[in-house]
C-alpha cells in the first residue's frame, strides 16, 4: 500500500491532537508525519504510533515533501499558511472557517457529498462542527421527501471552542479566582446564546455558516436554513433539535427503515426505555446519533429529530481523516 507524509497544522491544540489519534485509530498509511504549531509550541513532543514526534515550529517552507497537511489552527493561520502547503505540492483539508464559503473549494461530508472532492485546486475545506452531524442525518432524507425548510438549535460542548474554554469550565466548576474567560459570561451551570461573534441582522457567525454550509454540502440552494446557536456547559458532543419541513408526504416508519440504513448513523431511538442519543454516549465515537424521531404535527409533512455528535471527531479531526482516505481511493480509482 502506497504511504503519504502527512502534515498536522496546530497539532497541539484539541482537534490537532485528535487528528494524530484518529491517523493512528484508523492506520491510516502515514509515511511520515510532520507535526507543526506556533513558536510557543515548538518542541513538544507528540507519540504517534508508539514513536516520539517532535512538533516543529511552522513556518513557509514546512511543506516540502509532504502529499497531505490537516489545517486546524484557525481561519488566519490557514489563510497565510495553506497556499504555501498547495504550492509545495500538498492537498490542504482545512478545519477553520477560512475557505469553506470560496467557490472553487469544495466543502465536505464523505456520507454526503464525496463526487465533490476532485473539485478542488489544492484545497479541501472541512465543515463546521454542527453542520457536519446535521447533514450526514438530513442528506437520505433529502434524497427521498426533498427538504424545503429547517429549524435547528445547538447545544453546543465546550471542546468547540477550545482549551481554554475547557479551562475555563473546570475553574469554575473549581471555584478558582482569575479563571482566564474564553466566554464573554460563566459558562458553568449556564447556556450562553452566543458562539462566535454577532453579525447584522442578530444573527451569530455561527448561525449563518450553518445555513450557508448546508446549502453548499446538500448541493441545493432552495433549503431554507435558520438556526440558533447555543454553548453548554459540557465538555464533549454537540446536540441539535431539528425541525424539517418536506415537499413530500412521509410516513413515519419510513424514516425510522431510512435512517437504520444510513452509513455512520446510529439510530437511537426507544423512548418506553429512555433511550435516545446524547452527548455522554456519543464521546470517542465517529457515528452521528439520532433519535426522537416524531412527526411535527403542525405542519403538513413536518418532522423533528435529535441529533448529537462528538465535535472533536466527526465533527473535525475524524471528518478530515476521512476526507483524506476519500481522496486516496478517487486517486486509486483514477490510475487504474
Amino acid at each position: 500500500m502506497k504511504q503519504y507524509n502527512v502534515a498536522v497544522v496546530g497539532a497541539t491544540g484539541l482537534v490537532g491532537r485528535k487528528m494524530i489519534q484518529v491517523l493512528e485509530e484508523r492506520k491510516f498509511p502515514v509515511a511520515k508525519l510532520r507535526l507543526l504549531a506556533s513558536a510557543k509550541s515548538a518542541g513538544t513532543t507528540i507519540v504517534f504510533n508508539g514513536q516520539p514526534v517532535d512538533v516543529n515550529k511552522l513556518t513557509k517552507n514546512s511543506f516540502k515533501g509532504i502529499d497531505i497537511a490537516l489545517f486546524s489552527a484557525g481561519g488566519a493561520i490557514s489563510k497565510e499558511f495553506a497556499p504555501h502547503a498547495v504550492k509545495a505540492g500538498a492537498l490542504v483539508i482545512d478545519n477553520s472557517s477560512a475557505w469553506r464559503m470560496e467557490p472553487d473549494v469544495p466543502l465536505v461530508v464523505p456520507e454526503v457529498n464525496p463526487q465533490d472532492i476532485f473539485k478542488n485546486k489544492g484545497i479541501i475545506a472541512n465543515p463546521n462542527c454542527s453542520t457536519i452531524q446535521m447533514v450526514v442525518v438530513l442528506k437520505p432524507l433529502h434524497d427521498k421527501w426533498k427538504i424545503k425548510r429547517v429549524v435547528v438549535s445547538t447545544y453546543q460542548g465546550i471542546t468547540g471552542a477550545g482549551k481554554k474554554a475547557v479551562d475555563q469550565l473546570e475553574g469554575e466548576l473549581a471555584k478558582k479566582t482569575n479563571v482566564e474567560k474564553k466566554f464573554p459570561h460563566q459558562i458553568a451551570y449556564n447556556v450562553l446564546p452566543q458562539i462566535d461573534v454577532f453579525v447584522d441582522g442578530g444573527y451569530t457567525k455561527e448561525e449563518i455558516k450553518m445555513v450557508n454550509e448546508t446549502k453548499k454540502i446538500m448541493g441545493d440552494d432552495s433549503i431554507e436554513v435558520t438556526a440558533t446557536c447555543a454553548r453548554v456547559p459540557v465538555k464533549g458532543g454537540h446536540s441539535e433539535s431539528v425541525n424539517v419541513e418536506f415537499e413530500k408526504q412521509f410516513k413515519i416508519e419510513d424514516v425510522f427503515d431510512l435512517l437504520r440504513k444510513v452509513p455512520g448513523v446510529t439510530l437511537l431511538d426507544d423512548v418506553a426505555k429512555s433511550i435516545y442519543p446524547m452527548p455522554i454516549w456519543s464521546q470517542e465515537k465517529d457515528d452521528v446519533f439520532v433519535g426522537r424521531i416524531r412527526r411535527d404535527e403542525t405542519i403538513a409533512n413536518g418532522l423533528n429529530l435529535w441529533i448529537v455528535s462528538d465535535n472533536l471527531r466527526k465533527g473535525a479531526a475524524t471528518n478530515a481523516v476521512q476526507i483524506a482516505e476519500e481522496w486516496i481511493k478517487q486517486v486509486k480509482n483514477q490510475s487504474a
